[in-house]
């Protein structure tokens, strides 16, 4: 919750300070000329600032919530230091004593020397431990100060069973068995392994670039995932795209195929995931197989909403012109329907990525899914991340070659 407030907080600072140095900035193209803008979808036109602004606010407020130090300013981070607290302990007769208690919290990976057991007073003797940043440790007092002693205070705040006092450098809490559980101030910054640094995600990119994971290089893993992308998005787009077309020019093939296909769309590939298995395999046909289902519907529903979108009135010039059907398709709907077709492609393998990670997930020998899977298991985070990272630039990628193909092959879009 904290991470979107600060990012919301820097969304809406950048937008009023740029447009405020926007509105003082003179301006000269197509754009500034129009008398109406709003509603207008060819008037908007993505923000390049924004966009840069928006990447280093996410590493910017990565960086500061996991310690880097490539990042200038971090949030709170976990306690490291000395902590300690004092104890009252009474005994069965009613006596009390008190009693010091040290505690080293050190970084994790760091193996430092215990600290000094201090002296208590009366029956109550002192304790000592050692616990890593983030984690908690148990403190048995009843193991030196005798059976029969209770702890009845902490610091001189009196406590109970499963009640938590904070302390210097944390918290402690009474159990049900008479020991007190310290556990380490955590503060705001995430722990490596639910999150690493930034430096850690490159450190480990660069490791597995040079030595490979798994006996495959890196290379190899977003190569084997790029190629079973595209052999399902290629057998989706040729079985999808005419199935798309027929079903928009003739009523039988609308009638027939559209309650499968309006059954089929909602229905998540990670569903098939047991039948593909069941039905193609654990190898790599029922990979290709599930990424060609992710792509099939999509791009069934963008050829038919193509040739739905056709104006009538330029099929009925064509008409007037003496144009056959087949000269109709090809100079009329075909053009018309490109533009929903590359929207429909450009999702469709953004699904395909989406669903490659699951593609891999049974009996995958490479692959960027697999990679991430693998890692998952041994708690590996950093290749997590970098996997995640890399399958988010290459998808990224492929939208935007996408999105040069769209306007050199279709640059009629938009024009009516």
């Amino acid at each position: 919750m904290v991470v979107l407030l600060v990012y919301a907080a820097i969304f809406v600072v950048s937008m009023l300070v740029w447009g405020r140095i926007k509105r003082h900035r003179d301006r000269h193209d197509f754009t500034s000329l129009k008398t109406v803008t709003f509603g207008d979808e060819s008037a908007i036109i993505p923000d390049r600032v924004a966009s840069v602004i928006s990447v280093v606010s996410v590493f910017l407020i990565w960086g500061a919530f996991t310690g880097s130090r490539i990042v200038p300013l971090h949030v709170p981070g976990p306690f490291i230091g000395e902590a300690g607290f004092s104890y009252t302990a009474r005994d069965a007769s009613g006596a009390e004593a008190q009693a010091p208690v040290r505690i080293l919290v050190h970084a994790i990976g760091a193996k430092p020397a215990p600290p000094v057991v201090p002296e208590g007073t009366g029956f109550a003797k002192g304790d000592a431990a050692i616990v890593a940043a983030w984690r908690s440790v148990l403190i048995r007092p009843a193991d030196n100060d005798g059976p029969g002693a209770q702890i009845v205070a902490i610091d001189g705040k009196p406590i109970a069973v499963d009640q938590k006092i904070a302390v210097s450098g944390g918290a402690v809490t009474l159990t049900a068995k008479g020991s007190l559980n310290f556990q380490a101030a955590r503060g705001m910054q995430m722990e490596p392994i639910w999150l690493p640094s930034p430096e850690a995600v490159v450190a480990r990119l660069i490791e597995i670039a040079n030595n490979g994971f798994q006996n495959t290089s890196l290379w190899g893993h977003l190569g084997a995932s790029l190629a079973r992308v595209l052999a399902g998005f290629v057998l989706g787009s040729a079985v999808g795209i005419p199935l798309g077309y027929a079903m928009g020019l003739s009523g039988w093939f609308r009638g027939w195929f559209d309650p499968i296909v309006e059954f089929m769309r909602p229905v998540p590939p990670l569903a098939l995931i047991p039948l593909v298995i069941i039905w193609f395999g654990i190898w790599e046909t029922g990979k290709v197989v599930l990424l060609f289902l992710a792509a099939l519907w999509i791009m069934v529903i963008a050829a038919r909403s193509g040739v739905s979108g056709v104006k009538l009135s330029k099929i009925h010039a064509a008409y007037s012109l003496g144009a056959s059907r087949a000269q109709i398709m090809r100079h009329v709907i075909i053009p018309n329907s490109l533009p929903d077709l590359f929207t429909g492609a450009r999702v469709a393998m953004g699904v395909c990525w989406g669903t490659v990670v699951a593609a891999e997930l049974v009996a995958a020998q490479k692959g960027a899914g697999m990679m991430i899977i693998a890692a998952s298991k041994f708690q590996l985070t950093d290749i997590v991340v970098m996997g995640i990272i890399l399958i988010g630039i290459i998808g990224y990628g492929i939208d935007i070659a996408m999105r040069m193909a769209e306007r050199r092959l279709v640059p009629w879009k938009g024009r009516g």
